[in-house]
């Protein structure tokens, strides 16, 4: 994965905004991480810290594009509320002020409505067997336990939406 190149892409293009999208263990966070490093200011929100539970991928995705993405598009300030898997309920909110750069991250960032609202659009590639590998390695029995169900709502996500089609950037890790 060539961030360099990435991050000369988001100054060439004047981005505010960047969409992560690919499946669990695919390596979006990673990317997130090194992208945050070579853009100064910007702010990542990760998906896994908004889907409302196991059964929340779309739910989460549309609560960061009603709640996040729309309002900074207006020149408004976002916001985005976490959610605590501690206790299974919302938690506190965060706003991220419509002038700071952003990276959302997670399965369900790349949406047809997403995309309308975002400057650059990625998808990160991985073979199965190694993002499950990944994946279980750093969230061990949890994420094992809903591997399959999970998988599932990854694979709607896939079938509706196209995120890999909607990207302007695939990364192969």
């Amino acid at each position: 994965m060539d961030v360099d190149a990435i991050g000369r892409h988001l100054v060439r293009v004047a981005a505010s905004t960047v969409l992560i999208d690919g499946r669990s263990g695919a390596g979006k966070t990673t990317l997130a991480r090194h992208l945050k490093r070579r853009w100064p200011g910007s702010v990542v929100v990760h998906l896994d810290a908004v889907y409302p539970g196991w059964d929340g991928l779309l739910a989460g995705a549309e609560h960061v594009r009603a709640e996040l993405l729309s309002p900074r598009r207006r020149g408004d300030a976002g916001r985005w509320q976490r959610w605590s898997w501690v206790t299974s309920s919302p938690a506190e909110w965060h706003t991220v002020a419509h002038d700071r750069p952003l990276i959302v991250e997670g399965c369900g960032a790349l949406t047809p409505a997403t995309r309308a609202l975002a400057d650059v659009a990625i998808w990160v590639e991985c073979a199965e067997p190694i993002r499950k590998q990944r994946a279980l390695r750093r969230d061990g029995d949890t994420l094992a336990a809903h591997w399959d169900h999970w998988a599932a709502q990854e694979r709607d996500h896939i079938d509706r939406h196209d995120p890999h089609g909607l990207a302007d950037i695939v990364v192969t890790d």
